[in-house]
């Protein structure tokens, strides 16, 4: 395994920024973002590298991305073997990342990479997070962003975690925060979540969002769903608990109407035929103990994911080939001190 000072021994200096772009058919917008980051880049005064995650495309997006490589230096990419999602490969773009900040971003423009010199200045300033937070989504229905506010409260009530409304996958890690990101390996991720857990120093840069270059967002609401089931699931226990209480109420309720149909049968001459009441009596246990059963089932099927210890993902080729994960590699600080005499 290759660390960041085994690079430095063998001549390869690390640089001090990288910037992960996951892109997932995106040839429309490669040639007009490497244009807008040059000029950004250049004048940081750093040693920069580019980390293209290929995820899986099927149009000619790593073709494209081969012309890129060739045409900049700093160009590097991954193709993963198939589509893992967006998540799996910024996991995958962060671990091949040998820079002392790391920068995440998207592919399609609405990331401005114009914003790049002020995470830098928080970050040299002392913070280990830099999160980028959109004012106004530029492309966003009503339906979806009062979805998104809604749901960040909900994950803030039952998991306390603070993940803004705008708080999307663009921003900028310290070395030490992506090692402990890193060591996060649950497969069933909700990233913006674990960048709040790590709890690293962090702040916030707000900018306005821009609508997409070219092409159509990939997340759907299908997508969404599911992300958020991922997050919900990953940091909360509570819906196990609202299941219990579910079935407390409905026990409850059921056992006082119990009662009540021994003392009519018991001290009173009048007999209700029964079947209506037995039928919705079951109809409500049987609903309850569907709505139990699926939850339960949503944390025994992530269990189940977890258990088969597949990789999140797998990369078929890099191109120049790329470092290996840096998940538990030490900081370049850590390695210094240990090879001093």
């Amino acid at each position: 395994m290759m660390t960041p000072g085994m690079a430095d021994s063998l001549g390869q200096s690390p640089p001090a920024l990288s910037v992960v772009v996951p892109v997932y058919n995106e040839s429309g917008n490669l040639v007009p973002l490497l244009a807008r980051l040059r000029p950004v880049l250049d004048s940081l005064g750093l040693p920069v590298e580019l980390v293209f995650v290929d995820d899986g495309s099927v149009d000619d997006t790593p073709g494209q991305l081969g012309q890129l490589a060739q045409q900049d230096p700093r160009v590097r990419s991954l193709h993963l073997s198939r589509n893992y999602g967006h998540q799996a490969a910024l996991v995958a773009g962060l671990a091949a990342a040998r820079g002392d900040a790391v920068i995440t971003m998207d592919g399609d423009l609405q990331h401005p990479p114009e914003l790049i010199p002020r995470l830098v200045a928080r970050w040299r300033a002392g913070y280990d997070v830099v999160q980028a937070v959109r004012r106004e989504p530029a492309d966003l229905s009503p339906l979806k962003r009062a979805g998104s506010r809604g749901f960040y409260r909900l994950l803030y009530a039952i998991s306390h975690l603070h993940v803004a409304p705008g708080a999307a996958d663009f921003r900028l890690m310290s070395r030490e925060a992506v090692n402990a990101f890193l060591s996060c390996g649950e497969r069933c991720r909700f990233n913006r979540g674990l960048v709040q857990w790590i709890g690293f120093t962090s702040c916030e840069v707000p900018y306005d969002a821009e609508p997409r270059h070219a092409g159509k967002s990939k997340y759907s609401y299908r997508a969404m769903f599911r992300l958020a089931g991922d997050a919900i699931f990953s940091f909360s226990w509570w819906p196990l608990r609202l299941a219990g209480l579910a079935g407390v109420c409905v026990s409850l309720v059921a056992a006082a109407y119990l009662l009540f149909v021994l003392w009519a049968r018991l001290f009173t001459q009048y007999t209700v035929p029964g079947w209506s009441s037995i039928l919705a009596t079951v109809l409500a246990l049987g609903g309850v103990n569907l709505i139990v059963l699926w939850i339960l089932g949503e944390y025994v099927g992530r269990l189940y994911e977890e258990v088969k210890q597949r990789p999140i993902y797998i990369v078929r080729s890099a191109k120049p080939q790329a470092a290996p994960p840096q998940s538990d590699a030490p900081s370049r600080a850590a390695e210094a001190q240990a090879a001093s005499p």
